[in-house]
């Protein structure tokens, strides 16, 4: 406050700084162009004056809140928490605050429109959650660009980032058949996951390609819970499956406990065990879980700086970054002959073929 009467404003500071208002502005954005002894002049005035930048009236003034919605539909998985902490943190960077949004798992995030309106973001990053066409194409026709994070859609306009989906399925295919397994299980995630139906796809192709039988299939929901129960009703029976993959790593941490505690099987020596993501869990040594790497910094990384060239650039192209990882062999699966190199301590799959 100035002399206890009114709130000191960004005026107020450029006259006691000597300089325009919009120099005010700009010393206060992130990113903006600004002399060095000019924004020293500002932020001067500013503590002498003990003031404080109003993002709700600047909002007004540019036109923009910045502020990035991110809908993730459940936290339980630790890829996202990870993934949520490293994103605000690169979007602070570029002078941009993280709103988190929760739809319903599972569902698709057209219900939160309203709120993608109500707060006035500046771009929508979609994580963890489908996306219908009508939810793109209600947000371009808005002018808000939506990008999908670990996601794909068929909607036209729409940019993504994922990992080796596809490829990483193959390479887990590859080395549990180089282990020498012969009965394989895939425990699915949500069923309209791009995701997930990218991971079964590369499993599937690579074994029915090398004359293997298709794996017995279970959905577990990417919940804990529910992989439990897929887990249960793949190793009931006598012709159980001697190797697992699950889409993610949440999911074959349930399956080993299942597989551990109910039905008292030896990791790797009854069941070799697979999961995808390379989270905090799996380097645990209670799981030391084979899985393939999303490479979580450099996803982010990229889905940061698309996100802002599409906010800072309408005309961008539509682009789909893809992120390559490396499938991480640890305990939970017997370890081939040949095919993998370590590196740093880890043990990383190189495979026996291009394919």
């Amino acid at each position: 406050m100035s002399e206890g009467r009114r709130p000191v404003t960004a005026t107020d500071v450029a006259k006691r700084a000597g300089v325009s208002q919009s120099a005010v502005s700009r010393a206060f954005t992130p990113g903006a162009s600004i002399a060095e002894e000019t924004r020293r002049k500002v932020e001067e005035a500013a503590r002498a004056l003990g003031y404080r930048p109003n993002a709700i009236a600047r909002s007004l003034t540019t036109r923009r809140s910045r502020i990035i919605g991110v809908a993730a539909a459940y936290l339980q998985n630790q890829f996202y928490p990870e993934v949520l902490e490293a994103m605000s943190r690169g979007l602070r960077a570029r002078g941009y605050q993280l709103l988190l949004l929760m739809p319903e798992h599972g569902r698709h995030a057209d219900p939160l429109l309203e709120e993608v309106m109500a707060w006035q973001v500046d771009g929508l990053i979609l994580a963890s959650t489908t996306l219908s066409s009508a939810l793109a194409e209600q947000c371009r026709s808005a002018g808000i660009p939506v990008l999908l994070f670990n996601r794909t859609t068929r909607a036209p306009h729409v940019s993504s980032v994922t990992g080796q989906n596809f490829r990483g399925g193959q390479r887990i295919a590859e080395l549990l058949a180089a282990g020498g397994h012969r009965r394989f299980g895939f425990v699915a995630g949500i069923e309209n996951s791009s995701t997930s139906r990218d991971r079964e796809r590369g499993f599937t192709t690579w074994l029915a390609r090398h004359g293997f039988a298709p794996p017995r299939r279970a959905t577990g929901h990417y919940s804990f819970q529910a992989a439990a129960a897929a887990a249960r009703d793949l190793l009931r029976d006598g012709d159980r499956p001697d190797a697992i993959f699950c889409a993610n790593d949440h999911m074959a941490i349930a399956v080993a406990e299942v597989a551990r505690h109910e039905f008292g099987l030896r990791i790797p020596e009854d069941l070799s065990l697979v999961g995808f993501d390379d989270t905090a869990p799996a380097s645990w040594r209670s799981y030391a879980l084979t899985s393939f790497s999303q490479p979580l910094q450099p996803m982010v990384d990229a889905a940061v700086a698309l996100v802002c060239e599409m906010i800072e650039n309408p005309a961008a192209p539509t682009r789909q970054a893809v992120i390559p990882g490396e499938l991480v062999i640890r305990a939970s699966t017997r370890l081939p002959a040949s095919g993998w190199v370590e590196r740093d301590g880890q043990r990383i799959w190189r495979g026996t073929e291009s394919g």
